[in-house]
């Protein structure tokens, strides 16, 4: 392989031109892979979840890259000896199957006929049109049936972007409510943008979104919970220590304070081990009655303990790590927050679950590969010498 720093301008191009296509060879092998172990598996729906572990990917992703390695390795041939001549890139492939996943076998097979002289130096965006025409062609009379396809697959998603911003979208949507809704949203926000406001149309129609789903403008008021960690001196402006925002991460300690010192917040002292960090008991200074064990596990495990799962625990379920009618006790020591999705996944055939002694969460997938998960400690755990802050 030659070192890119000798090369020249279009010598630089031919040699990605290369790795590209070696790339895509390298990704048909992987689907080829996931296929057979989704086929020794028998197809079950958590062998997305154990290929997030292995290959280190959020569960969505690694469940599109499952089903588009079953439908190449079946329904797409073509497109899959496509890549393995490294014509056509892993993500294209992926739009195909995701444009015909509708399809039958049969119209599947002959929507990859079509699409075989129509792939080569496209991009993505290309493929994907390219793909839901040929779709349309085998199969008119199948348009209803794919409308239909795509509107049950409607979703809410979360994506959690740089610090202290986030993402939420209605996915795959009915288009004329997602439009009316747009409507409304855009309406309200150019009513607002008078003389003296200082916010962009953009901004205001963010917040007009926000307003409106959290009951603000035309419903109901109501308080949303979220878990933010910080410790006093941070709180107090002492120090700038980052806080954390369970589901999101580390926030700076102005925006941590900006959110502490909101007019409907609840603060709640935790006291922690001053050499480990982790949550030994929780304050009960609050208006509202303490939900106990309960309310315990989730300050300390702040979110889902499946490794690389970030829903905030507040949305999770309280299971027993050892079920309960196998001498499983509700006690904190044996209870631990998984998502409902994950709470399903442990019930699953193949899946072990243990909870040591101090909190780690070990998880054993049905192939054999362990992964473990510790609740985060609130603080750098400090020498045994060292003596607390305050």
């Amino acid at each position: 392989m030659p070192d890119p720093r000798a090369l020249g301008a279009e010598e630089c191009v031919v040699l990605a031109q290369a790795v590209s296509a070696d790339i895509a060879r390298l990704e048909a092998v992987r689907f080829r892979a996931l296929a057979q172990l989704s086929r020794h598996r028998e197809g079950a729906r958590s062998v997305a979840q154990e290929v997030a572990f292995a290959l280190s990917l959020v569960d969505s992703h690694a469940g599109t890259m499952v089903s588009a390695a079953e439908a190449l390795t079946t329904r797409l041939p073509r497109t899959l000896g496509l890549m393995e001549q490294g014509r056509v890139s892993g993500f294209g492939a992926m739009k195909v199957a995701a444009a015909t996943a509708w399809l039958s076998d049969e119209n599947a097979l002959a929507a990859d006929a079509l699409l075989e002289d129509r792939l080569e130096e496209r991009n993505s965006e290309q493929i994907r049109k390219a793909a839901s025409h040929a779709a349309l062609t085998v199969d008119r009379e199948g348009a209803a049936r794919r409308v239909e396809h795509h509107r049950e697959g409607r979703r809410l998603a979360v994506r959690q972007g740089e610090t202290g911003v986030a993402s939420i979208e209605v996915e795959d949507g009915p288009v004329e409510k997602v439009t009316a809704a747009y409507v409304r949203i855009d309406r309200e926000a150019r009513a607002l943008k008078t003389g003296d406001e200082t916010r962009t149309l953009d901004q205001l129609r963010a917040d007009v979104a926000l307003d409106l789903l959290l009951g603000g403008q035309g419903g109901k008021g109501e308080r949303a919970e979220v878990f933010l960690y910080m410790d006093l001196f941070t709180y107090l402006g002492v120090n700038e220590d980052p806080a954390e925002l369970a589901g999101h991460g580390h926030i700076p300690a102005s925006l941590a304070r900006r959110i502490a010192t909101g007019s409907e917040t609840v603060l709640r002292r935790i006291i922690t081990d001053p050499l480990s960090g982790q949550v030994l008991d929780l304050g009960r200074g609050r208006y509202r009655p303490s939900a106990g064990q309960g309310e315990f596990v989730r300050v300390r495990d702040r979110e889902c303990r499946r490794p690389g799962c970030h829903r905030p625990a507040q949305a999770c379920d309280l299971d027993h790590a050892v079920p309960w009618e196998f001498g499983g006790h509700t006690d904190a020591a044996d209870l631990i927050d998984l998502c409902r999705r994950d709470h399903r996944l442990k019930d699953e055939p193949g899946w072990v679950y243990r909870l040591a002694a101090d909190g780690t969460l070990t998880i054993t997938t049905p192939t054999g590969q362990s992964y473990d998960s510790t609740p985060p400690p609130l603080h750098e755990p400090r020498p045994a010498e060292e003596p607390p802050p305050f």
